[in-house]
């Protein structure tokens, strides 16, 4: 099927060479910007059978009309053309980079003549020094206010500063001792230079020397009887202490390092950027990733990389990361570029900066379950979202009552199925239904009892089949309502099992589907090909919202049944407690790893000795 690309170059005519490609529709829109060390190769990628094709490649590469390349010498270059392109040409099958909120920070205007300390949200000034992004412009301001009782530098603007400086008569900070600069008449342009760089200085590395320092100046003159010095070298002490305790210790004092973390889906990513200085957290800053195409891990931190750095952010000498790109070598050297120095990424895997990532990965999950959540709950994005699952799946009506089903199980035991119901696009918890499978041969025969037995409650009030019991007047109030549309967990296989049921059944006016979790397909019954909804699309986000819940639920019934279960059992054995079967479980991780581990295993576990560890092995045998 390589064939129905007609644009397709001959193999001999792509070159081997580092090199960034651009795929393009009909109109030379850009519509995909990349690089590659192997031109060659890369692109041998894109051209491979469609059926072979990650589905949303392949609407790629069968929506575009042509594809070009420009070579280029090394690596390094092929991704600082990439960079340049991808912010040139804005395509639409190129991550996407939403900022959360646009984060404050504390500049210094190095490159002014008598420099000072501003608040700001770009990072645009020419020759400024920024720190941050802190969380809250009020963090900022507070820094800057202890600060100054350290090293007094100007805050005024520059129209303030030109005008007291052609008037002789300092600017109004200065006359109430707010603002430091030359204009006061207290120092000089070079002199307040020194001073500027000592601001510099000990905000880029939180160095604890010039304390140290300053105390010993603070001695001396409480010594000397130079009273008004020991003054206000104490004060400065105080002020910078005062700083520091601001940020959390969470490394050595000597460590300055930027840490990323990320948790993704299919659809989209939490990145969650932890700056590390001297040992203390001086800022945090969270930005959300679209993914329009199936990324690597590897080319998202790429992709990160870029958009955190290539804007003139000076990077650190280290940069934390979950796990090294593939082309890490070649973003060291970029980076190394940016910084006028060497930059080294790690992929931290234990220790302390492994336990720091831990943290920023948990703040990544949450943020991303946190973006979902708001995306779909939003009453318009709500909305557009039934409109386009009812133009999706052909409904001739919205599908404001949805229900999803889910099957979990453990090793073909303890199988469980969930029933969570959507109503307008939000959840109702209160409909939410279990069922305990007693046997089962798969996942789909377990879809088809579970919907069977979910069913037989809408049949009319005469027609009420011998698998629901007497009471089922009172039992179909549990079911009351009848859904729009089925969801379940699965593909082909679990939506022939559902079409199955709902055949049976009788029931009539519910549409039926499912979706595939490793390419976010939507399957039809009796269809050949999936629905295909967009990937950024509110429509995709709300039913994957719905089966990720119905996952969820699953679980967490699945887990407090295996939980009783085991602990009911093992209970009955002579002298083995609560807190003895808590650690048990804990030892074997799951019940068939005890049950299968011999009795001179168990005899192994803190507290339960030979004769314990044979009493449960027998219990469990029997």
């Amino acid at each position: 099927m390589s064939d129905a690309l007609s644009y397709r170059p001959k193999t001999g005519e792509i070159p081997t060479s580092p090199g960034v490609y651009r795929f393009r529709d009909e109109t030379g829109r850009v519509l995909y910007v990349g690089k590659a060390n192997n031109l060659r190769a890369r692109l041998a990628n894109y051209f491979a059978p469609l059926s072979s094709l990650h589905e949303r490649t392949r609407r790629m590469v069968t929506t575009a009309a042509s594809v070009e390349w420009t070579v280029v010498g090394t690596e390094v270059e092929a991704l600082q053309l990439e960079w340049t392109w991808i912010n040139e040409f804005d395509p639409p099958f190129n991550v996407k980079f939403k900022d959360d909120k646009s984060y404050p920070y504390l500049a210094v205007t190095l490159a002014d003549e008598a420099p000072r300390a501003l608040v700001t949200r770009t990072t645009g000034i020419r020759g400024a020094r920024y720190f941050g992004p802190y969380p809250k412009v009020w963090a900022v301001h507070e820094t800057i206010e202890l600060m100054l009782k350290a090293f007094p530098i100007r805050t005024c603007n520059n129209a303030n500063y030109k005008r007291a400086m052609q008037s002789g008569k300092p600017c109004f900070g200065g006359q109430i001792g707010r603002c430091f600069g030359p204009c006061s008449g207290l120092v000089s342009i070079e002199e307040h230079r020194v001073i500027v760089n000592a601001f510099v200085s000990f905000m880029g590395s939180q160095d604890r020397k010039l304390i140290n320092q300053l105390t010993a100046e603070m001695k001396d003159a409480t010594v000397s009887q130079n009273y008004e010095v020991a003054a206000k070298r104490r004060d400065q002490v105080r002020a910078l202490n005062a700083v520091l305790e601001k940020s959390a210790v969470v490394l050595r004092d000597s460590v300055d390092i930027d840490l990323f973390a990320i948790d993704q889906d299919e659809l989209a990513a939490a990145v969650q950027l932890f700056i590390v200085r001297g040992g203390r957290i001086r800022g945090v800053r969270g930005w959300m990733v679209d993914k329009e195409l199936d990324l690597t891990t590897s080319d998202l931190i790429d992709s990160i990389m870029l958009t955190a750095y290539g804007s003139g952010a000076v990077p650190p000498r280290e940069i934390v990361v979950p796990e090294l790109p593939d082309d890490a070598a070649a973003l060291e050297t970029w980076l190394a570029g940016v910084g006028k120095r060497k930059v080294r990424l790690v992929a931290a895997q234990r220790g302390e900066k492994a336990a720091l990532l831990a943290t920023a990965t948990q703040n990544a999950k949450h943020a991303l379950m946190l973006y979902k959540t708001r995306r779909s709950s939003d009453f318009v994005a709500r909305s557009k979202a039934l409109e386009d699952i009812q133009e999706a799946l052909e409904m001739s009506s919205a599908p404001l009552r949805m229900e999803c089903y889910d099957v979990s199980h453990l090793s073909g035991t303890n199988i469980v199925a969930s029933m969570v119901v959507f109503e307008d696009g939000l959840p109702r918890t209160d409909e939410y239904r279990r069922f305990s499978i007693p046997e089962s041969t798969d996942d789909t025969d377990s879809i088809y009892r579970t919907l069977t037995r979910r069913l037989a409650y809408l049949v009319p009030d005469g027609e009420v089949t011998p698998e629901v019991e007497a009471d089922a007047t009172v039992k179909r109030k549990k079911f009351r309502y009848q859904p729009n549309l089925l969801i379940v967990d699965g593909g082909q296989p679990q939506v022939a099992a559902a079409a199955r049921a709902l055949r049976e059944s009788g029931v009539t006016g519910i549409q039926l589907c499912g979706i595939a979790k490793r390419l976010e397909e939507i399957w039809l019954p009796d269809s050949d090909y999936p629905v295909i909804l967009p990937r950024n699309s509110d429509a995709l986000f709300l039913i994957q919202r719905i089966r990720d819940e119905a996952h969820r639920f699953a679980i967490m019934h699945q887990r407090s049944r295996r939980k009783r279960d085991i602990t009911s059992v093992l209970g009955e054995v002579p002298g083995l407690g609560p807190a003895r079967v808590k650690v048990l479980l804990q030892h074997f991780g799951s019940v068939v790893r005890l049950r299968e581990a011999p009795a001179e295993a168990i005899a192994e576990v803190r507290g339960i000795g030979p004769v314990l560890a044979e009493a449960i092995h027998r219990h469990l045998r029997a």
